[in-house]
């Protein structure tokens, strides 16, 4: 079996990929808090860009915490549509939960129902990911442990759509937002924990891109992506400061616009 270490840059990933899960989930909390506010077509767009910002902070989380997974004796490579699938199976899983929260009747079953979505979509997204590894080698992995992760992925995904439905206040949408960060990056590590490789030495080369040629600067990006749609978020007015709710357009075109 190959040597694994989950933090080859010693701190540097761990702290930076719990950030990127937190700055995710307090944007996605803060738009959820103006959909509840909100309806029609505006509830619509702020629940987009809500599960657009935790899904990519999910799925940013994920691969910046990879950049530090190393394996001895083996170069590693990722396929880059499935690490790109991966992406767009976070922002949907994501979108499923939220969507339930903000239009299920019962609040109580549309917490069940999409914390339960939402939980075995970002359980789904992380071993995606992994099968995007190519390696000189083969993964296996113990199912107890696979277990564990996805009960803990679960439990993440209730407790941040139970956070969307009670928390108001800025001050308790950071604190949400970092518990939320924890438990996310909770699920990871623990989900690499059930990982063990076997390496098999070989002179072929890998196919797939590298972590810095690939991962890096797409993490870069969205990670630019998230703290950019921030802006938008705490720059657009509130319910309270603007009557009605924010305009149908701005969500929706929050993303993008704000980019450019």
């Amino acid at each position: 079996m190959g040597h694994l270490d989950h933090a080859a840059y010693g701190w540097l990933t761990p702290v930076l990929s719990y950030v990127m899960a937190s700055v995710g989930a307090a944007l996605g909390l803060r738009c959820t808090v103006r959909a509840l506010a909100a309806t029609g077509a505006a509830r619509r767009n702020w629940l987009l860009t809500a599960a657009s910002a935790i899904g990519t902070g999910i799925w940013t989380m994920h691969f910046t915490a990879m950049l530090g997974f190393h394996v001895t004796g083996t170069e590693i490579h990722y396929d880059v549509p499935l690490t790109v699938l991966g992406l767009v199976v976070a922002v949907v899983v994501v979108g499923a939960g939220v969507f339930a929260v903000g239009y299920g009747q019962g609040r109580g079953r549309a917490l069940a129902a999409g914390g339960l979505t939402t939980g075995l979509g970002v359980a789904g997204m992380h071993y995606l990911g992994m099968a995007a590894l190519r390696l000189h080698g083969s993964v296996s992995y113990d199912p107890a442990a696979v277990a564990l992760s996805v009960a803990v992925a679960v439990a993440a995904a209730t407790a941040a759509l139970w956070a969307a439905l009670h928390t108001r206040t800025p001050a308790a949408v950071a604190v949400a937002s970092l518990v939320m960060g924890a438990a996310v990056s909770s699920m990871h590590y623990t989900g690499m924990a059930a990982v063990a490789v076997r390496v098999v030495p070989s002179d072929r080369a890998l196919p797939g891109a590298t972590a810095m040629q690939f991962v890096f600067p797409l993490a870069v990006g969205l990670g630019s992506y998230l703290f950019l749609t921030a802006a938008f978020v705490a720059l657009s007015p509130t319910a309270a400061g603007r009557a009605g709710a924010p305009s149908a357009s701005a969500p929706a075109a929050s993303p993008a616009a704000a980019a450019r």
